[in-house]
């Protein structure tokens, strides 16, 4: 058990820079409310239900994040920072980050729609901070759920969806490949001032270029009109 621990506090640190040691990491509202929640399920299992809701508010009010007692987590489940709401038939699979804000709301059952109501989220999945991941749909392995995106159709493995509804975009090679990136976000030397002032650059080069070249037409064409003006005359 302790061994779980320890991984599970590596795993984290492996994701936020920010700690300095594993016990700082034990602080974090997202580690004390998945304790609390541990119990609180074990007890919604257990047909316990009042106990469980009773663990389930005072995690909330502890830590700010709403995990119902039904909710199934996996291992190595991290909420950076806090204000997150989790359903009641949520899925969450191992290794997920949610970031504040974050919502994974279910449908209404007086819609017709019973059992199933809130999302799976796969392994290694990355839910941004205001994002809301909306009725019984699947957010695959690895995929990204962008920043306020609001999400209520399935997402493919390795995806990256932003928008309201949210919509899949490209995504450069070397930053798929990456294990983890934080908040979900890739940020790319084609946002740096740098990079942007020599874009530029290269642009009023090609523009200078376009009218270096009509003047020397323009010149030409002088010149062989006057050389005609000349035979003519």
């Amino acid at each position: 058990m302790f061994g779980r621990l320890i991984e599970y506090l590596d795993s984290i640190r492996a994701r936020d820079p920010a700690p300095r040691s594993r016990w700082e990491v034990l602080l974090y509202p997202g580690v004390i409310a998945l304790g609390f929640h541990r119990i609180a399920h074990w007890l919604f299992e257990a047909n316990l239900f009042f106990l469980a809701r009773l663990v389930n508010h005072i995690a909330r009010f502890l830590t700010a994040i709403d995990i119902h007692p039904g909710a199934t987590i996996g291992r190595n489940f991290f909420i950076d920072h806090g204000f997150v709401v989790i359903g009641e038939t949520a899925e969450i699979h191992d290794n997920v980050t949610i970031y504040q804000g974050a919502t994974l709301g279910g449908t209404n059952p007086t819609s017709g729609v019973g059992g199933k109501r809130h999302p799976t989220i796969c392994e290694g999945a990355i839910i941004s901070l205001g994002a809301a991941v909306l009725g019984p749909i699947n957010i695959g392995a690895r995929a990204r759920v962008g920043a306020n995106a609001v999400v209520t159709k399935d997402v493919a493995e390795g995806a990256v969806v932003v928008g309201i509804p949210a919509k899949p975009m490209l995504v450069d090679a070397q930053e798929y490949q990456k294990d983890f990136v934080p908040y979900g976000t890739q940020c790319a030397d084609r946002f740096d001032p740098a990079t942007q002032q020599l874009d530029l650059l290269k642009c009023e080069i090609e523009v200078l270029r376009s009218r270096l070249s009509a003047l020397i037409e323009e010149r030409d064409a002088a010149a062989k009109a006057d050389v005609a003006a000349r035979k003519n005359g």
